[in-house]
């Protein structure tokens, strides 16, 4: 019989940056997150004040404390895939490279996407009774798995099915990379795939068949001159785009293509549902057999929100819109308004140079601390 292994054991006071390596050190790339959640859960468990529920890989921990308001701090346990360049600082474990630990720059993979961030939510969620101190609203932390793989599979969608309830508030807080600066909703995400017919041939006699990837050429063309929107959403400006992002037809190199498929991806403004998405494209692409293969509404930014507008203040700085898709969009679909806010530069996101510097992490941890005393 094999031994269980004991959880890693997380220190959530030691300074937040080194928490920060502490969780890269934990591989938890999509489908292993379960170590994580182990460390997460047995830390969690220590803390005075919060009700712990798990589901799978994911954690809710909430404070009841009777407040008139209700605030979510969200994050995912899980990384995209390791680096695969050798000799990559952006991977597992941890690295300061420009300095002792704690000091300037660390990297790894999740450092910002999002480590970060849910470094942050554990040392907030120690910190809420430290010296005898309550926080001035109830909170509620969320730690999921499965976001960096395809939507079915996504542990806060699990928690939203089975937990609902326990995921009712006034305001949410995504702590996904973003700089320190508050951006309000998300671009919603559609996925299309535009399908021409030919007639397979031998391309020596190319006359006898019909070439469906020449037939593909009028959605390129249509796709290429297209002049993607800007739309103000409450204040918001939203930069919407709609490209080509793969093509593949054909059998062979002496057979003419029957068939090709141009896969298309759409992100537009949250100003518009799902269906009027669908129906833009396909006013774009008359003419053409195109499918939906994938939707995500996108988010308002609810910024109009009380709680929303104090943390915009708490910040200081001037809130910005999410082009991309973020899981706010499902604490929208709950009718709690969300923003992403959290440590890092997104643009790293993924990258094998991943990496955030130390001060931006404790700055995030500082706001929030402050907005919530």
């Amino acid at each position: 019989m094999i031994a269980e292994t004991a959880p890693v054991t997380l220190d959530l006071r030691q300074d937040v940056a080194l928490l920060t390596a502490a969780l890269i050190d934990i591989n938890s790339v999509s489908g292993n997150e379960t170590e994580l959640a182990d460390a997460v859960e047995l830390a969690l468990r220590q803390l005075p004040g919060l009700d712990l529920l798990r589901d799978g890989d994911s954690i809710i921990a909430r404070t009841s404390l009777g407040r008139s308001e209700r605030v979510i701090l969200a994050g995912h346990l899980d990384t995209v895939p390791l680096p695969v360049t050798g000799g990559s600082l952006g991977t597992v474990p941890s690295t300061w490279p420009s300095g002792a630990p704690g000091d300037g720059v660390l990297y790894g993979r999740g450092a910002t996407d999002m480590k970060g961030g849910v470094a942050v939510q554990l040392a907030l969620a120690a910190s809420l009774f430290d010296s005898g101190a309550q926080p001035s609203k109830d909170v509620t932390f969320v730690f999921y798995d499965h976001e960096e793989v395809e939507a079915v599979k996504s542990g806060l969608g699990r928690l939203v099915r089975n937990h609902g309830a326990l995921l009712e508030g006034d305001f949410a807080i995504l702590l996904e990379p973003t700089d320190g600066t508050v951006e309000g909703g998300c671009n919603g995400t559609m996925r299309f795939e535009a399908t021409t017919v030919g007639e397979a041939a031998h391309s020596a006699r190319a006359w006898m068949g019909s070439n469906a990837i020449h037939a593909a050429a009028p959605i390129l063309g249509r796709l290429a001159s297209y002049e993607p929107q800007t739309i103000n959403v409450d204040g918001l400006d939203y930069r919407e785009s709609l490209n080509a992002v793969k093509i593949h037809g054909g059998t062979a190199g002496n057979v003419i293509p029957d068939r090709c498929v141009v896969e298309i991806n759409y992100r537009f403004a949250p100003d518009k549902t799902p269906a009027e998405a669908e129906a833009h494209v396909r006013d774009l692409l008359a003419g053409f057999n195109v499918v939906c293969t994938d939707s995500a509404a996108g988010a308002r930014p609810g910024l109009n929100h009380p709680a929303a507008a104090s943390f915009v203040a708490a910040v200081g700085a001037e809130p910005k819109p999410k082009y991309g898709w973020t899981d706010v969009a499902r604490f929208s679909d709950l009718g709690v308004p969300a923003v992403n806010f959290g440590p890092g530069d997104a643009l790293l996101a993924h990258k094998d140079n991943e990496h955030v510097e130390a001060e931006a992490v404790r700055a995030c941890l500082r706001a929030l601390q402050k907005w919530l005393a």
